[in-house]
């Protein structure tokens, strides 16, 4: 049974989402740091199991076979240990549910069935950031997202996400590409939450389940003179505001996550990776921007938001790769931000892969696509003129 609405004026906004209590969590938009005095990168170790910052997530199957563990180092997570599991890697979502949807499902890992029950065993999603911005429905995809994580690692999974540029933008708050319809769900999602008290984690799993029903209810009020309707836009900039403000809500939720991610010897990251960032520290940066995130502005001592500027693909070339790659002690690069025409492709002897296809309805409207990794080996998958049950899969490169 859905909860009903709720109408509240905006001034009880900042009472509804109080900041909840600091999260050990960190994260940054390592697309583009400011530039370091010229320094040798170093070579990064693989951080020790036995780290505080570490932990182990691990199961066995059906037949009590041998474990397979997943060991997480940073915070927020930063290396990744997956021996053996298969990888996914799911580019830009720009608010697009259905396209979500779409693209875990051609990936093996999310049940057809409406009910978002994860059925991937043991794989590994990392999606490449840029969920925000140009669709409707942002918050029920970082909900999708998290109940997926938590079933994968009952299943001996995970979901991981790295942070873009947009989810950046939101929280420093730069709201240009905001869809309309999303400052609705951020209306929506404040009224929401007022049902569920201080029971966070609850709430936000939910929302996956219940915001379809807030959506339809919110269409069959609606009139012609809405869209002219500057308090009601108002709100909306005001609810955004308080939910991904610095210390907010989403904007915790989004401090869980980082922006650079290396599983086993494949290093993710929304735009690019350079020599002085890996120079810099990759935990180094996911640590301060988390802190930003997380950090309320209203504090006195808040930290600055950390220098960040958008740089895709096309800023890495192919000597600048292979230093990138060799001081982060990976194999190959996967990233996003630029939509790619010709779908999930590869360059510099695919040193980097580039997945973003442009798929949400605020972008290209393309079809999914996902890349699959197992090993040193990757190919793409694609629905077949737009029928998700017939796919077409690349051979491993």
């Amino acid at each position: 049974m859905r909860l009903n609405p709720k109408s509240q004026a905006s001034s009880n906004l900042r009472r509804i989402i109080a900041p909840p209590p600091p999260q050990p969590m960190t994260s940054f938009y390592l697309n583009s740091l400011l530039p370091l005095p010229p320094s040798h990168p170093q070579k990064l170790l693989e951080p020790s199991s036995s780290s505080s910052s570490s932990s182990l997530l691990s199961i066995s199957n059906s037949n009590e076979a041998a474990l397979k563990p997943i060991v997480i180092n940073g915070d927020p997570p930063t290396f990744v240990s997956a021996p053996s599991c298969r990888i996914i890697a799911v580019g830009d979502l720009h608010g697009d549910l259905s396209k979500t949807r779409d693209s875990l499902q051609i990936a093996g890992v999310l049940s057809s069935d409406g009910k978002d029950h994860w059925i991937g065993e043991d794989t590994v999603v990392v999606q490449v950031g840029d969920i925000l911005d140009r669709g409707e429905d942002e918050i029920a995809i970082l909900s999708l997202l998290r109940l997926l994580d938590e079933q994968a690692k009952a299943n001996g999974g995970a979901v991981f996400q790295v942070n873009g540029n947009h989810e950046t933008m939101n929280v420093e708050g730069d709201f240009r590409y905001v869809d309309t319809r999303a400052f609705d769900e951020c209306i929506d999602f404040l009224d929401y939450l007022e049902d569920y008290a201080q029971d966070w984690d609850k709430a936000f799993k939910n929302w996956i389940f219940e915001s379809r029903q807030w959506k339809e209810d919110r269409r069959n009020s609606q009139t012609y003179w809405d869209q002219w309707n500057i308090v009601k836009r108002q709100k909306g900039v005001i609810a955004r505001s308080v939910l991904f403000r610095p210390g907010g809500r989403l904007a915790c939720e989004l401090a869980r996550h980082g922006v650079v991610l290396r599983v086993n010897n494949w290093v993710f990251c929304h735009g690019g990776l350079l020599p002085h960032h890996v120079a810099y520290g990759v935990e180094r940066i996911n640590r301060e921007v988390s802190t930003w995130m997380k950090s309320s502005s209203d504090e006195e001592d808040s930290p600055e938001m950390p220098f960040i500027a958008t740089r895709g693909y096309d800023s890495v070339v192919s000597k600048i790769l292979r230093d990138s790659l060799e001081a982060v002690g990976a194999k190959a690069m996967v990233v996003g931000h630029t939509p790619q025409l010709s779908g999930v492709n590869c360059e510099y002897g695919c040193g980097i892969w580039r997945v973003d296809v442009g798929m949400s309805s605020g972008v290209l409207d393309s079809r999914p696509e996902v890349l699959e990794i197992r090993g040193d080996k990757a190919r793409v998958i694609r629905s077949n003129r737009d029928r998700l049950h017939e796919l077409q899969v690349a051979d491993y490169i």
